[in-house]
């Protein structure tokens, strides 16, 4: 479906299954260079087992329109945005990598719009590495090179999708490619660029749960368990073998964790 949020159309998938603003809902954060589609299984899963189900493309991002915005804190307003625009009270957040940092800022900024946490391959800090900066804003194919060898555990590297003939390290690169230009270098600098996601993290008042993978190289195990260690009610949950793009390499673990 396609709502208007801060004067802007956006695109928001629902898992297959008409929104309905009284059912409990989850609003799915994409990562830096990412889309919703990213979220199709998880999606799937819960709005077909009684959940309002919003998993939007972010501004300037797969088929929503305007600029990226620049800073975690204008994509945590503009979450608090989305959530009212669909007509809805409240929200349990789900976000991965950079949309972790969007879905814990909004939980401080906005708590009265957050009922639950769930944080993907996140960290405090999330550097990005010089390399990775630079290749990203001169729209360097490097860039997302980079990003689709450090972002998937040694098993994928090699294939191991759970779907026939697909391949999770080429899809990775495929989904980046798609983005517009200067897309991928606002978001990688609106994470280098977040400092506050520890302070964030010790005023979440709801109960979340951080999802880590053993292998992830983008936002290592330590990292993520700074934030976990910070959120006075956190369940962690660690992915053996996995590493930043967890919703592919292991999605029904996953799925078992956003459950739980």
């Amino acid at each position: 479906m396609r709502l208007a949020v801060e004067g802007a159309e956006t695109f928001v998938a629902t898992g297959g299954r008409d929104f309905d603003p009284a059912l409990p809902c989850i609003v799915f954060l994409h990562g830096a260079g990412l889309d919703h589609s990213v979220w199709a299984l998880l999606a799937r899963a819960f709005a077909h087992r009684g959940f309002g189900v919003l998993a939007p493309d972010l501004p300037g991002h797969g088929r929503s329109a305007g600029p990226p915005l620049s800073s975690i804190v204008a994509l945590a307003d503009w979450t608090a945005a989305l959530i009212d625009a669909a007509g809805v009270r409240a929200a349990r957040l789900v976000g991965h990598s950079m949309g972790s940092l969007i879905a814990l800022e909004t939980a401080a900024r906005h708590p009265e719009k957050v009922t639950g946490l769930a944080l993907i391959a996140t960290a405090a800090p999330m550097r990005v590495s010089d390399d990775l900066l630079c290749a990203a804003r001169l729209n360097d194919h490097a860039a997302i090179d980079m990003i689709a060898l450090w972002g998937e555990g040694y098993r994928a590297t090699l294939g191991g999708s759970l779907a026939p003939g697909l391949w999770m390290l080429g899809g990775a690169e495929r989904l980046l490619e798609r983005a517009r230009p200067g897309v991928l270098f606002a978001d990688l600098s609106a994470c280098n660029d977040y400092r506050d996601a520890l302070a964030a993290a010790k005023k979440v008042t709801v109960p979340a749960t951080v999802i880590l993978g053993s292998r992830d190289l983008m936002t290592p195990l330590k990292s993520g368990r700074a934030v976990a260690d910070a959120i006075p009610a956190c369940r962690v949950t660690i992915l053996d073998g996995a590493g930043h793009m967890l919703m592919s390499e292991q999605p029904d673990e996953v799925l078992a964790a956003l459950r739980a």
